[in-house]
């Protein structure tokens, strides 16, 4: 059975006193109402890391997650973060490729092997983002965009390497827009990835493999995108900021 992950973005919010509220709620709402084997993942912004870390001592199935990093181990890269320091206070997973550093930072999908490679050597599992713009859903070949973001960072891999691999797929046009993918459209896009990922390394490596769906799932929607047979849980953003939606959202899968 492949693992069920839900994860929370915060992206460029909380300060760190309302940060430490919600994660003091999510984890105690965790603890009293979530049955299954869910891994919860908390990605705050970097300055909360350790701080969170702290919080969450002791809760095996809720995880510390970093929202970047940079592709260099150290160096003259001021404002940056390096895999190795967001493993020293905690870190387990980290977020790479998401559509807004794509967009905002140019991240290539170059420079994201790059950091998929850095953060596998310092034992961060990388939550690796993919997905088509609106434009790119209504016009043009949006599966074959977004395998191809999957070939070019992360098919150099070993069949080792990449199971530690989640992959989060992201409609852009349904991130902070109010629209959602249909569970239908999500099914076969996640399925479309499966596919792709059995021709390179194998049906069993690819039926391993979670993914995530991206696109503004909330406590409404997320019983029907999770009860897809090969969507593995969600990479949330805005229902992440509110305990009680993001703890929904949790206990959807």
């Amino acid at each position: 059975m492949r693992q069920k992950i839900v994860a929370g973005n915060w992206k460029m919010n909380k300060d760190l006193e309302r940060g430490l509220e919600l994660v003091s709620e999510v984890v105690n709402m965790v603890k009293d109402e979530v049955t299954s084997s869910v891994t919860v993942v908390l990605c705050p912004p970097f300055v909360h890391l350790t701080s969170v870390n702290k919080l969450i001592a002791g809760q095996s199935n809720i995880k510390l997650g970093a929202q970047n990093c940079h592709q260099k181990a150290s160096g003259a890269y001021t404002g940056e973060v390096s895999a190795e320091m967001l493993k020293s206070v905690g870190t387990e997973y980290v977020i790479l490729g998401h559509s807004e550093r794509r967009e905002y930072f140019q991240e290539s999908n170059e420079q994201l092997a790059e950091k998929v490679n850095i953060s596998l050597a310092n034992g961060l599992l990388p939550i690796f983002c993919c997905g088509e713009s609106l434009d790119l859903r209504q016009n043009g070949d949006f599966v074959g965009f977004v395998t191809n973001q999957l070939t070019e960072s992360l098919f150099h891999l070993s069949a080792e390497d990449f199971g530690k691999i989640v992959i989060a797929y992201e409609p852009i046009w349904a991130i902070g827009t109010g629209l959602t993918a249909t569970a239908q459209q999500a099914q076969d896009m996640h399925a479309a990835i499966r596919k792709h990922l059995a021709g390179k390394y194998g049906q069993a490596v690819a039926d391993a493999t979670p993914i995530l769906y991206g696109g503004s799932a909330k406590p409404s929607n997320a019983v029907e995108l999770f009860s897809c047979p090969d969507v593995d849980g969600g990479l949330i953003g805005g229902a992440s900021l509110a305990s009680r939606d993001f703890t929904d959202v949790v206990k959807a899968i």
